[in-house]
């Protein structure tokens, strides 16, 4: 069975860097060595795998990436550290329409 990765690597400049492969070590070494000089990595060597997630449909692993991509780095850190209380919290929307953070007495008018 073929597996697909969603990655996230610490750079050395403190940057985080969101990618989909589907041979995790190689890529990482690719990273690592500078294969592509044109990547956002490579001139944040050397990066750090500090997160992946395996997928077994390439468009699952795809599309979790660009959601992950997406999101900010408090984010993608509560992600690397496994803190889905925290992870929970940053999803929720802040938006001072949302439902949640209306008064009572506006919802009548919903």
């Amino acid at each position: 069975m073929k597996f697909y990765y969603v990655y996230i690597l610490k750079c050395n400049d403190d940057s985080l860097y969101v990618g989909v492969t589907s041979d995790i070590e190689r890529r990482l070494m690719e990273h690592n060595e500078g294969k592509y000089p044109e990547a956002y990595t490579h001139s944040r060597r050397p990066v750090e795998l500090t997160f992946y997630q395996e997928f077994t449909e390439p468009n699952q692993a795809i599309e979790f990436e660009k959601k992950v991509k997406k999101w900010s780095r408090s984010k993608k850190q509560a992600l690397i550290d496994g803190d889905f209380d925290s992870l929970q919290n940053l999803s929720e929307c802040r938006n001072a329409t949302h439902h949640k953070y209306k008064p009572d007495d506006d919802r009548h008018l919903e």
